[in-house]
This record gives C-alpha cells, sequence and structure tokens, in this order.
C-alpha cells in the first residue's frame, strides 16, 4: 500500500506520548534506548574503578531493563498496536521503512545474542564476589562489542522510528 492509498482510520492500539505516529510500546522502547546508554557507559567505569559488585549490579539491571522492553515491544507489536498501519503513510514507505528496518534487525538481534552470551559467560566464570579472573580479558574484548552492538542497536533504531513514524 503507498501512502496516498494508505487507510485513515486510525492505527490499532495505544497512541505513543512523544508526538509521532508511533505507539505507546515504540515510545517506550525508543526513550528506554537514550537511558540505557549512559547508565552502560556507567557501568563500565564501575569496572574500570574495580568496583565489580556495583558493576555486575549495573549490567544485570541494565540486561533486565532491555529484555523487559524487548517483550512489551514484542507484545505491543504482535498483538496490540502493530507497526505497518502506523507507517504507511510515511513518504519513505515502503522501501526506505523496510531497509531501515532490516538494517536496525540485524543489529537488534546480534545484540541480544551478545548480551544474553556475555551474561551467562560472566554468571558462569566469574566467582562470587564478582573479581578478576582468566576469564577477564575475553569479557572486556566481548562486553566492548556488546556496547557497540547496542549503541549501533539504538542508532539504527531511531533512523528507523523516524523513517517509519515521523516523516511525513
Amino acid at each position: 500500500m503507498h501512502a496516498s492509498t494508505a487507510q485513515t482510520a486510525p492505527p490499532p492500539g495505544m497512541d505513543g506520548f512523544l508526538g509521532s505516529r508511533a505507539s505507546l510500546g515504540t515510545d517506550l522502547v525508543f526513550v528506554a534506548l537514550f537511558a540505557v546508554l549512559p547508565l552502560l557507559a556507567f557501568g563500565v567505569q564501575l569496572a574500570r574503578r574495580r568496583q565489580y559488585r556495583w558493576h555486575k549490579a549495573m549490567q544485570l539491571g541494565i540486561a533486565s531493563a532491555l529484555l523487559a522492553a524487548i517483550i512489551v515491544f514484542e507484545i505491543d507489536m504482535r498483538f496490540v498496536s502493530g507497526w505497518k498501519p502506523r507507517a504507511v503513510t510515511s513518504p519513505w514507505w515502503p522501501g526506505g521503512v523496510w531497509t531501515a528496518l532490516s538494517i536496525h534487525l540485524f543489529f537488534a538481534i546480534s545484540t541480544v545474542l551478545l548480551w544474553i552470551w556475555v551474561v551467562w559467560e560472566a554468571l558462569r566464570r566469574f566467582p562470587t564476589p564478582p573479581a578478576p579472573a582468566a576469564h577477564s580479558r575475553r569479557h572486556r574484548v566481548m562486553g566492548r562489542l556488546a556496547a557497540a552492538d547496542l549503541l549501533l542497536t539504538s542508532l539504527t533504531g531511531w533512523i528507523f522510528y523516524w523513517f517509519a513514524f515521523v516523516a511525513s
């Protein structure tokens, strides 16, 4: 469906709070990603300061928040609002929106997999209470990769958001 033939009925689900065409769940994830990135940087600083207990608590909190955001988002997209009815009026529909979504999904899926791996390995390989161990170097490398992937997930998600729900 092209923007000129888009439906005129209101889209399903609850409208978001940012004033775009996005749903409530989409706006929550959009804002959560802004909040998570500085918290992630702070968590890394805690590890650099050798405050490993706080680093662990911060990273587990971030991972839990991201998991909750993903669950809320997926429930909203699959069962409540959907995203296509809200995106069809974009001038970038369908090609630009789908391209932006595809690029975003590449990073989003790899981020989830990396975060699961990094958290799982850290929980299995570091002592309690947390302290440097044989796994530290690999954890640092994989953690940096997961953080970079989360940054790219955020950036591509915001681009998709603009293409699908803001552009007019």
